[in-house]
């Protein structure tokens, strides 16, 4: 079982605009343009969505199991926490 992991998300406030977004990695826009201009996560959007390596125990419940259950460039569906929806992108 990997211990830490390196991830790089999209936050935004509604689901109808995580499903546009989703929909444009789908169709090959880079996750990271994306993330620069819609995420609303102040800390990681600028770094194109890189949150950096972490381990379990480190993000809320839904975010990490979401995260951990990536492979490596793998982008995730929809992930709905307290602080609205995610994309996930498992990086290296």
């Amino acid at each position: 079982m990997t211990d830490k992991i390196h991830c790089a998300h999209i936050l935004v406030k509604t689901e109808v605009q995580a499903k546009e977004i989703l929909d444009r990695i789908n169709k090959g826009e880079k996750f990271s343009a994306l993330a620069i201009e819609y995420s609303i996560d102040p800390g990681s959007a600028k770094r194109g969505g890189d949150l950096g390596t972490f381990g379990r125990g480190m993000m809320v419940k839904e975010f990490e199991r979401a995260a951990f259950d990536l492979q490596e460039g793998q982008v995730s569906g929809i992930v709905k926490t307290q602080f609205g929806y995610h994309i996930i992108k498992r990086l290296e």
